[in-house]
Parts: C-alpha cells; sequence; structure tokens
C-alpha cells in the first residue's frame, strides 16, 4: 500500500498530472456540500485535497468522516489550484491533489490540543501531551533542524579527521561540582555507578591511547536545580585534540559553528569571533558570559567616591568593596516605578539596593544628586559621557556581588527599552579564566572549570604556596564561546604531566589517597606518555534554542523535562516495586 508513498509537503507545480500516494493525518476537514477539502499532513507539512461529486458516495463518505487527527490514505492527481485559490504563503500553496481513494487507517479522539492552533498553548498541556505536540510545525520543524544540524556536525568533523568514538554511560562517581546522578549495581551489594557529567576524563584517555581527534554527541547528566535552559539530561557536542594549542582549537569550533548557523538559518557570520578576557567581560559587562548586542557598559566608579560623604558608597568602599554602574540615555522612560523593580530584582544577587542618579545634559537630580558634590557628578559625567537625559545605575558591595547585580540589570534595562537587537548573532570567546575560586566557607579552592585545566605555562610555579586572596591570580588555559549572553560551550587545554597533575589536586585538597581512588585510571593513564591535548564541549540544546529563537531549551528537544525533573508525559519519576528494591539491596526510608 505504501510503496509509491509520496510526502505531502514535497509537491510542486512540477508533480502536476502525477498521480499520488499520501498517507498521514487530517489537520482540517470542510464539507461544502458535494465538495470535500481535507488538509493531510505529514512530517514534510501540509497539502490540500480535494474530493469532488465525481467520486463514489462510498468514496465521499469516507472522505466526510475523516476528522481531525484521523490517519489516512489518499490516493490521487496533483493539479495546478484555480488562480482565485492560490495561496502564495504555503509551500504548496499552488497545487491541490484531486482525490480517488481514501482509506481510513485508524481513528482519533478529538485531541486535547489543537495542532494548527496560532494561540499559546500551556506548556503542562504540550509536555503531557507530547506526542501531539511534536505534530505542530513549530514543534517539528525545530526537531528537524536539530536533526541537520547533527548531521552538519557529523560531516564536518569527520572531514577535520575526528573520530566518533562512543564512551561509557554507567562509571564511578567523581562528585566536582553537580551532584551525580547514581545508578545502584544488583551485582556489587552496596556500590553505585554514576551517569556521566561529562565524558571528561575518556576523553583525555583516548588522546592518550592515540585517537588524536575525538568527537562524540552525547548525552549528559546532571542532577542540579532546573531552569530555562538546564535539563537533568542534556546533549553535548563533545570534542578533544591532541598535539594542538588553544588558537587551533578555537578555528576548529569557529569553522564548525559557521556552517551549523548556515544550516540551520541559512545566514553567514563573521570569522574569527571576538576575544575578551574573563578580567575584561566581568569589569565591562559583569558576568563572563556577556551580551554585547547593546552598549550600557559597566565602569568602575570607585575612585570618584573615595571620599564621598554618601554613607552607602563610604562604607562599601571602607570595606573594600567597589562602586560601580552604567548609564543609559533613556529619555525620562525609566520610571520610579521601573527602578524599584530592578532593585527588589537584584537584591537576589547580595546588593541591598541600586542607588541611581537621573541626569539632563550632564546636570544630576534626582535619586542620590542630592547626597553628591559637584566635583563628583563632573567626573560621572566625564566617565560616562554623559548626554541628553538618562539614568545612572549604580551598585555599592563586594566586587562579584556588584558585577553580578549590575549584570543582570543591563540586560533587563536593555530589553525593557528595546536595545537588543534580536536578530543579531553575537559569538565572542572569553578567555583567560582564573584557574581557581576560594570558599571562605569551606576553607578550600575549587576549581574555576574542573581539575584537569591546564594553568597558563608562566603561572606553574604561582602555585607553590598560593594564598586565598590570590586564588584569581593564577590564569588558565581555559575558554568559553558564548552566544547573545549565553554560555554554550567552555573547554581547555589539559594537564598532561603528572607532577603538575598532582600540585593542583593537593591545591584543591584532594589528598593522594583521593585522588587515587577518584582519578586512578586518568592519574595511571598519564605515566605513560600522555601528549599535549585539549578540548571543548558544545551544548547544543543551547546553541539550537538561541538559533531558532525559543525562549527554553524544552522548545528543542524532543522529550524535555519540567523544571522539578519530570516527564509530563511517562510520569517518571516513579515508584519501583519492593521486588526492585530488594535486588538491588535498596530500601525507601520516609523523611
Amino acid at each position: 500500500m505504501f510503496k509509491n508513498r509520496s510526502y505531502c509537503g514535497e509537491l510542486t507545480v512540477q508533480d502536476v498530472d502525477r498521480r499520488v500516494e499520501l498517507a498521514g493525518w487530517v489537520e482540517s476537514n470542510r464539507n461544502l456540500g458535494g465538495i470535500i477539502f481535507i488538509k493531510m499532513r505529514d512530517v514534510s507539512g501540509t497539502v490540500q485535497v480535494v474530493f469532488d461529486s465525481s467520486l463514489s458516495l462510498d468514496t465521499l463518505k469516507t472522505a466526510d468522516q475523516a476528522r481531525s487527527e484521523f490517519v489516512v490514505f489518499v490516493g490521487g492527481t496533483v493539479r495546478k489550484r484555480d488562480e482565485k485559490n492560490v495561496n502564495p504563503n504555503q509551500p504548496t500553496g499552488y497545487i491541490e491533489v484531486s482525490a480517488e481513494s481514501i482509506t481510513i487507517l485508524n481513528a482519533s479522539q478529538v485531541p486535547p490540543i489543537q495542532i494548527d492552533a496560532k494561540e499559546t498553548i500551556g506548556e503542562e498541556t504540550r509536555l503531557k501531551y507530547r506526542f501531539l505536540d511534536l505534530r505542530r510545525e513549530e514543534m517539528r520543524d525545530a526537531i528537524i533542524k536539530r536533526h541537520q544540524a547533527c548531521q552538519i556536525i557529523r560531516n564536518y568533523l569527520n572531514n577535520n579527521r575526528f573520530f566518533e568514538i562512543e564512551t561509557p554511560v554507567l562509571n564511578k562517581s567523581t562528585p566536582e561540582g553537580a551532584r551525580d546522578f547514581l545508578v545502584p549495581s544488583r551485582i556489587s551489594a552496596g556500590e553505585f555507578y554514576a551517569l556521566p557529567q561529562s565524558p571528561q576524563l575518556f576523553k583525555q584517555i583516548l588522546m592518550i591511547a592515540g585517537f588524536d581527534r575525538y568527537f562524540q554527541i552525547v548525552k549528559c547528566f546532571r542532577d542540579e536545580d532546573l531552569r530555562g535552559d538546564r535539563q537533568p539530561e542534556f546533549t553535548q557536542v563533545d570534542l578533544e585534540l591532541s598535539f594542538i594549542d588553544q588558537a587551533a582549537i578555537m578555528a576548529v569550533i569557529e569553522g564548525l559553528l559557521e556552517e551549523v548557523v548556515r544550516e540551520v538559518t541559512g545566514r553567514e557570520i563573521s570569522l574569527p569571533f571576538r576575544r575578551l578576557t574573563y578580567r575584561e567581560a566581568m569589569d565591562r559587562y559583569g558576568t563572563d558570559a556577556p551580551d554585547t548586542r547593546f552598549g550600557l557598559e559597566i565602569a568602575d566608579c570607585s575612585d570618584i567616591f573615595r571620599n564621598s560623604e554618601f554613607s552607602v558608597f563610604a562604607q562599601a568602599l571602607t570595606g573594600g568593596g567597589v562602586v560601580r554602574g552604567f548609564s543609559v540615555n533613556d529619555a525620562g522612560k525609566i520610571s520610579r516605578k521601573m527602578l524599584d523593580r530592578f532593585t527588589e530584582e537584584a537584591r537576589v544577587f547580595g546588593v541591598k539596593g541600586l542607588p541611581t542618579l537621573k541626569y539632563s545634559n550632564n546636570a544630576a537630580e534626582g535619586g542620590i544628586a542630592k547626597y553628591l558634590g559637584p566635583e563628583e557628578i563632573a567626573e560621572l559625567g566625564n566617565r560616562f559621557e554623559l548626554s541628553g537625559q538618562g539614568t545612572i545605575i549604580f551598585a555599592a558591595d563586594e566586587y562579584h556581588t556588584a558585577c553580578a547585580a549590575l549584570a543582570s540589570t543591563r540586560v533587563r534595562v536593555a530589553r525593557e527599552l528595546g536595545l537588543v537587537n534580536e536578530d543579531a548573532l553575537d559569538f565572542l570567546w572569553i578567555t583567560d579564566f582564573p584557574m581557581f575560586e576560594y570558599s571562605e566557607e569551606d576553607g578550600r579552592f575549587y576549581s574555576k572549570h574542573h581539575p584537569f585545566t591546564a594553568p597558563k605555562p608562566e603561572f606553574i610555579n604561582a602555585l607553590d604556596g598560593l594564598k586565598p586572596e590570590q586564588a584569581d591570580s593564577v590564569l588558565a588555559q581555559a575558554y568559553d564561546v558564548v552566544l547573545n549572553g549565553v554560555e554554550i560551550g567552555g573547554g581547555s587545554i589539559r594537564i598532561n604531566i603528572p607532577e603538575v597533575q598532582q600540585r593542583i589536586f593537593s591545591l584543591l585538597g584532594i589528598s593522594k589517597e583521593e585522588a587515587d581512588t577518584k582519578f586512578s585510571f586518568l592519574v595511571d593513564a598519564l605515566k605513560y606518555g600522555a601528549p599535549p591535548h585539549g578540548g571543548l564541549a558544545l551544548g547544543l540544546d543551547r546553541i539550537m534554542m538561541l538559533l531558532l529563537k525559543k525562549k527554553s531549551i524544552r522548545d528543542v528537544i524532543a522529550f524535555p523535562k519540567t523544571t522539578r525533573g519530570q516527564c509530563l508525559m511517562s510520569n517518571a519519576p516513579s515508584p519501583v516495586s519492593s521486588d526492585q528494591l530488594r535486588e538491588l539491596h535498596l530500601k525507601v526510608v520516609d523523611r
């Protein structure tokens, strides 16, 4: 029956007078009394099928019974539409199929989702009935674009001498960062596998094994709190290369992203990507993943207010903090109510408030103006090159706290005022990350990226006797790629000298015994001729979300979880039987 099947959305005027057989779903059915129009859909799109009065009564009766989402098989001949019925906005709008036969293959209940609906459908309903949601043009196109991107990635990397190699999904737990998802072993009572947060150790092993260019489009897992751009299971394009430096890795990634963008959006992007050091990004934008599609750059004002009588600024500076801010020529559009909202939203980052100052033609007014002297106001005019009518928004706190609050606020202000070019694709690299962060609470250093990242050669000697206040002074050979203010990938040159790796472990408070327990197979492998190597992982879900202008990665994943980590369609996670628990030597304890 389906041997000569054609696809609905692929029919064109070139197919006129050709007899075709179509299989798919009924999207709509209009009976105009003597003539029936069925809009038929499959994965390629839709086409109009016409049943006229020349057909048998049985055929017309069957066509009339074919309601929305019935599965049907239709035979007929392609013909041009009458000129007055042409729909130039539809790919098949110049033709239609004159039906000869129809078979109902399966009926459908009235669907809880209208497949061709233009109005917004609640996300819970969409996720519960995902099998219907995926029939919608918007979702269908996103999944097909994702497939095309994966094919481009594989072809590009294959043409650049990469080997696609699978790494284990079940391995030992090495908790250094996000929580692992644990899998109990039935055979080894009381012991657990962990699902991989990344194939990091195995891809380094592959470099040591001599496979000098590895890649994998791989599922990874992190048991962490979720939001719009996170899922408990996510897909990354994972790469590792030997005998290479940071610049060469960046060039490979830029070429890959150039082809993906061209395939997914039909657009060209400029290479090479702009580069900012971590410190430049923090100083100018307050974040290591800055959105640079608009201005509103942050400036440090600590020197201006060194002797300020404004208590908020004075207290911050006396306590070793900073006063930083950005200006926006808003022509009076930012209201007191908006500023109050920005301030409330910024409190989540730890600031007590966001002092503000209104200005007009370099004259200060409103906000904290009454607390500032004429010299301070004049210096602000020079610092921010004030002109017209606008607002300066400040944060006075510890450096990183002030940065985080201003970084978030500048994006909110830009969106509120329509300053963001939503059509732009602004790629950039962030380089020269600090190797370490220091936690006062835990009294120890942590890796900024991960413990296998190599320091820049000139900082090797600085590892000895590193003090907490020097945590960010040692720079790493690490790099992130950012698109429109979202980190879409990160990587580094790896440590390939066993002694250096041990020094890093010691700084991180990982003893030799603990390192042997967690990372023994990598530590051992490094002793047997590990080449210089490095790599990067790209977040496929995030890339597709941004290129397709979606608000959530759930709109580019076929079967995503909710922000609570649930699959509403299959009702996972779910309880298991007592027999299963007994086999795994587990007992569920009530909280």
